[in-house]
């Protein structure tokens, strides 16, 4: 059935069972590649293969000439724990000056709404997809992030260092999406027919850069290896029998593997069936997960006025060499590391290194 969100102020017994299901390439057809991808292919097709009677959720990453896109992880967890809050709060719902696809969509929440997730994406050079990784790079905060930031007014990275020591901060750092499974199908076609017969790249002109027995994995799937850790290290179940590789379009052209291609090749298709089929067992057995101590969904991020204008304040103090007295950057000064002292914040240090500052 389609989601219904009022449905998740529910007690978990009264509301039907849901799973999210995230199609990670970043292709679209609205869009420079002019054709859709493989995973939306496969998101549509097991949205249909599930439990009707389940709720079932779904989205596509891919780029969409003008849409949003989800904007990178601004890293605030290595400055304390404390600083980066949960959901996200570096970036807002309809941001005209750093529009922001995580908050557009409502994935914080429906992430939480969700007993389950299925992620099904690319292997791109070793990797997930760039879409796939800043999603996952957003989701730190789900790992132990700060649910309130009052206690920090908003943003304020002394304050965050400093609760970060207290027996408060041990009450409030929880793993807020603790409990649910995560699964994860990666497809790929291992260098099309780019390969020759010794398993290196047939343009290569210096075939020793190139070593295919040093390749980084034997089993392709842990490309998404990351992904699955990261999951794990916050409490979300990924079982092993739903962590999934399979190849399609080995030897053919790019042009020759598109969807309607690959829907054709019995065994990847066979494949990913047999992983829909075990996703679906391992969900109902395990039941509904329960709602954890703070939710994304219904989540309405408070009013920062006066704390943005402090922050602007102190920012100002950083770019004339005046930065809070005891604070981190002011150390860094004292110690002459990373001198970011600049009138000019956006440009970049080749610009500066050019005489243009």
């Amino acid at each position: 059935m389609k989601p219904n969100d009022d449905n998740a102020k529910l007690p978990s017994d009264q509301r039907p069972f849901r799973v999210l299901i995230i199609s990670g390439s970043d292709r679209r057809q609205y869009n420079c590649p002019g054709v859709d991808s493989k995973s939306r292919t496969l998101m549509l097709k097991m949205a249909e293969m599930l439990p009707q009677d389940w709720e079932i959720d779904y989205e596509d990453l891919g780029n969409v000439y003008a849409r949003a896109r989800i904007q990178s992880c601004n890293a605030c967890v290595s400055t304390s724990m404390a600083l980066c809050v949960w959901p996200c709060n570096c970036y807002e719902k309809y941001s005209s000056k750093e529009p922001d696809l995580m908050w557009n969509l409502d994935l914080y929440s429906r992430l939480d709404m969700a007993d389950a997730w299925a992620i099904i994406g690319p292997v791109n050079w070793y990797s997930c997809s760039s879409n796939l990784k800043l999603m996952f790079d957003r989701l730190v905060c789900m790992n132990g992030g700060n649910p309130d930031e009052k206690t920090i007014d908003h943003k304020n990275p002394e304050k965050a260092m400093a609760l970060e020591h207290t027996g408060e901060w041990k009450a409030l750092s929880l793993n807020h999406l603790e409990g649910r499974t995560a699964a994860f199908f990666c497809y790929g076609d291992e260098g099309g027919d780019e390969m020759d017969e010794t398993g290196r790249p047939k343009v290569l002109q210096h075939k020793n850069y190139f070593n295919p027995d040093d390749e980084p994995f034997e089993n392709e799937r842990n490309a998404y290896a990351p992904l699955v850790w990261q999951c794990r290290y916050g409490g979300v179940e990924v079982p092993d029998q739903l962590w999934k590789h399979c190849t399609t379009g080995k030897g053919k052209k790019y042009s020759d593997n598109q969807a309607e291609d690959m829907i054709k090749e019995d065994e990847f298709i066979s494949t990913f069936n047999t992983w829909v089929k075990s996703f679906a067992g391992f969900v109902q057995q395990k039941g509904k997960v329960p709602p954890n101590k703070y939710r994304a969904f219904g989540y309405k991020p408070p009013k920062h006025l006066w704390a943005s204008v402090e922050d602007g304040i102190r920012y100002f103090r950083m770019m004339v060499g005046k930065a809070p007295k005891g604070s981190s950057p002011q150390i860094q000064d004292d110690l002459d590391l990373n001198n970011d002292a600049t009138w000019h914040t956006k440009k970049g240090e080749g610009e500066k290194l050019r005489g243009d500052d």
